[in-house]
């Protein structure tokens, strides 16, 4: 057999086997777009390219036979350069969104069209999990919160955003009002010891996440009760006290140690708490520039100065979030400091470098006029109600109101291999700016749908449909720039796809053959991840 060198590996390959073929035999993924094992390959995407290193030479992993004595580089420098140019080509021609316009206006990026779809199919128990993989705090905001998703959402110029925050309001409470309310898997005891000053809404969504991570966690409450600004901030009628108190219980469950009656006003208690803990968390509500001072830390115009993107202080191993940065913010976004906190503060007591990364996701814009009533096709057409306030959904409200989202998320994401080859190779979507192809579905009323603005024309569903020998299939028409898949005879999907439709959604590397009905189903409960 063959021997070759995959990154000064060497290795023995049976002869007609690929580079790709190869490196997976040592457990080394060469990314690829267009190559289907057991397919003749195209290699049309250009993500596999590999170097030969004696000549410097590029070529495709996916088409190329091994040769006794290769010696190949898979992971250099410019290869990485050369695979992001190759993601960014595609994606600037790609028509479609990774995550909905809502998911982002929410500063805790939860998934909301997950949540709507669990609601709409009656997994409440599903929706909860969502909801709390990303706010610790759900009953409370969905009182609260001033509802930023809700501004996000495409339906708003319509008439109406689906009424998200009630929504994810009536998960909650649905949850907190059964024998056994969702209580999250923690991660086995790391060892590490964090200190949170401070048990408002940022306090005590860090500590929910760290104690997820499986950290231990002291929170240090200068009052007699935990809650913060939201027992002197917000009236018993918009935030009544047994839904606050239930909800910081369901935090305190995951094992907590309280010091209440504390304070920490000064470096000498920062000090102590230093030199006890791994790392100290101040989430201590407004902080006047003299106190900051006395704390031994640099202030800025609205309270502790920190690192923008890391929540870092001028102190190592000291963090704040929430209103002792900002003097003054909304709720929610305090509650997304805890979450997001709760990433760096794991990084820096693993000894790693302090990086949150904000992940990749592909994004659409603006609709036309025409696209919004393609959108608009695949929702409920009535009309944005909510409960009284005061009062809640019941079931058959919830799921009225839970259909009218118009699943602006793609039905693949997490499990595009466009978006992961994207975000590990840090793509820029707009690196190549032109004007967008219009958002168009073909097949609308078949079982399988097709979005040509997010084809790469990788030929596999064309291979696939031929190999099985379906009668009419799939083909190319047109030439150069203008080429598309489409179906012989202007039949339709179904039609063409009589036995392989699942083997070619399956396949598609951008999701842009999907079913129509694909629900993304209940998240991965373990292991969990600092989001």
């Amino acid at each position: 057999m063959p021997k070759i060198t995959i990154d000064q590996r060497e290795i023995e390959v049976p002869l007609g086997e690929t580079i790709v073929d190869a490196a997976e035999r040592i457990g080394l993924e060469i990314p690829t777009l267009c190559y289907l094992k057991g397919y003749e390959p195209s290699t049309s995407c250009q993500v596999c390219l590999v170097k030969d290193a004696r000549t410097g030479r590029l070529f495709p992993a996916c088409g190329t036979k091994v040769v006794d004595g290769m010696q190949i580089e898979s992971e250099t420098e410019d290869l990485y350069d050369v695979r992001q140019m190759a993601l960014e080509l595609l994606l600037s021609e790609h028509v479609g969104d990774c995550r909905a316009p809502c998911d982002f206006a929410c500063p805790c990026h939860m998934d909301i069209p997950l949540m709507l779809e669990q609601i709409s199919d009656q997994h409440l128990r599903d929706a909860i999990v969502t909801v709390k993989r990303d706010i610790a705090l759900p009953a409370v905001l969905g009182r609260v919160c001033t509802k930023p998703c809700e501004k996000g959402c495409r339906r708003t110029d319509a008439d109406g955003p689906v009424a998200v925050c009630e929504l994810k309001r009536y998960v909650a409470d649905t949850d907190l009002a059964t024998e056994d309310p969702y209580l999250p898997h923690c991660l086995p005891d790391t060892g590490k010891r964090v200190a949170v000053v401070g048990s408002g809404p940022s306090g005590l969504a860090a500590v929910y996440y760290l104690r997820r991570a499986g950290h231990a966690c002291t929170l240090i409450e200068q009052q007699s009760e935990l809650g913060g600004r939201l027992r002197t901030e917000e009236s018993e009628d918009d935030l009544p006290r047994d839904v606050l108190d239930s909800e910081i219980a369901q935090i305190t469950r995951l094992g907590v140690e309280l010091r209440m009656n504390t304070a920490v006003t000064d470096q000498q208690q920062l000090d102590e708490l230093c030199g006890e803990f791994d790392a100290v968390i101040l989430a201590c509500g407004a902080t006047p520039t003299e106190q900051v001072e006395r704390m031994g830390l640099k202030a800025s115009r609205k309270g502790i100065d920190v690192h923008r993107e890391t929540y870092a202080t001028s102190r190592p191993g000291v963090f704040a979030i929430g209103n002792a940065l900002r003097g003054k913010g909304l709720v929610v976004r305090s509650c997304a400091d805890g979450k997001e906190v709760s990433q760096t503060v794991s990084q820096f007591v693993a000894g790693q470098p302090l990086d949150r990364g904000h992940g990749f996701s592909s994004r659409m814009g603006k609709l036309q006029p025409d696209e919004f009533a393609t959108y608009l096709d695949r929702a409920s057409r009535d009309e944005r109600e909510v409960p009284e306030h005061g009062t809640d959904y019941c079931e058959s409200a919830a799921m009225a109101q839970s259909i009218r989202c118009m699943e602006c998320t793609c039905p693949s994401h997490g499990k595009c291999k466009l978006e992961r080859y994207s975000e590990q190779y840090d793509a820029d979507a707009n690196r190549f700016t032109k004007d967008r192809p219009p958002y168009e579905v073909v097949g609308r009323r078949s079982s399988v749908l097709f979005e040509p603005g997010k084809c790469i024309k990788c030929e596999l569903c064309i291979k696939i449909a031929e190999a099985a020998g379906e009668p009419i299939g799939l083909t190319f028409v047109g030439r150069g720039f203008d080429v598309v898949v489409s179906v012989p005879f202007d039949r339709s999907l179904d039609e063409a796809l009589t036995k392989v439709a699942a083997e070619c959604v399956a396949a598609c590397p951008t999701a842009a053959l999907h079913f129509a009905h694909a629900r993304r189903g209940s998240p991965d409960l373990e292991p969990f991840e600092v989001p």
